[in-house]
Parts: C-alpha cells; structure tokens; sequence
C-alpha cells in the first residue's frame, strides 16, 4: 500500500519558500565568490562598502566569507547577490538590511537590493585568504 509520502512531488506542486527571491542563474565555481579586485570608480566605492560589513557573528567581512556574489550597477541603483552560510541563518535579516542600507550610503547610490541567491552553495572554500586569516584569529581552524 503506497501513500502520499511514498511518491515524489511533482514539480508543478513544488513551491519556493514564500520569503525568499530565488536566483537560478547558473554561475561557474569559479565565478564566486566575487571580490571587486578590479572594479573602478563606483563600483569599487560599493565593494569597499561591502567590505566594511562583517558577519554579526564573527570579525569577518561579509566578501571574505565568500557571501558576497556579485555586484550589478545601474543608473544610481546597485543589485547585491549575496547568498549566506546557510538558509536557516539567524542573522539573515539583520545582514540583509545592513548590506542593502549601507550600499545605498554610498556616494552615487540612491537605492540598493540585496537578491539572496542559493547557487551555488556557500562552503568553506569560497572563504578568501583574508578570511580565512581572520577566522584563524577568531579561534577557528581550516586544517
């Protein structure tokens, strides 16, 4: 005898969860995590921004922790994709509204959105050398 539970969803049934913007853009392994190391003008005053912002729960950059995906410019408007250590995250909102509030301070920035991405998934390796670096003074260790 076979129940509901036995046989797979189908995909039309399938839904998001309600509060979060899923991207689905496929991105390279080695296109993440992004660093701005060679953005210029505005775009490097954002990343700079960007790095200014650490995790609420360690002192680590939010860019050296590999969060940070990709920045997008447009006008005066700056798109964030920022995915986080994992969905469950209990500083997701708090990190959310700091990177969207302090893109926008910004000189030339009027408006900022963060678009929390799931893909691909966040793990150690994305966590830069700086990073790393500050992790190890934190008292974590990567061997």
């Amino acid at each position: 005898m076979s129940s509901d539970y036995d046989r797979p969803r189908p995909a039309e049934e399938a839904a998001p969860c309600s509060y979060t913007e899923y991207d689905t853009r496929d991105r390279a392994d080695g296109d993440v995590p992004a660093t701005g190391e060679d953005a210029e003008g505005l775009e490097r005053d954002v990343w700079s921004a960007l790095y200014g912002i650490e995790d609420p729960e360690m002192p680590v950059s939010i860019v050296d922790l590999g969060l940070i995906y990709g920045v997008e410019l447009n006008a005066e408007s700056a798109i964030i994709d920022m995915t986080l250590t994992y969905s469950g995250c209990p500083a997701r909102e708090i990190l959310l509204d700091e990177v969207e509030r302090t893109v926008a301070g910004v000189d030339g920035v009027s408006d900022a959105e963060v678009r929390l991405v799931w893909s691909p998934d966040w793990t150690v390796d994305l966590v830069t050398e700086p990073g790393k670096e500050a992790l190890r003074e934190f008292g974590l260790s990567f061997e």
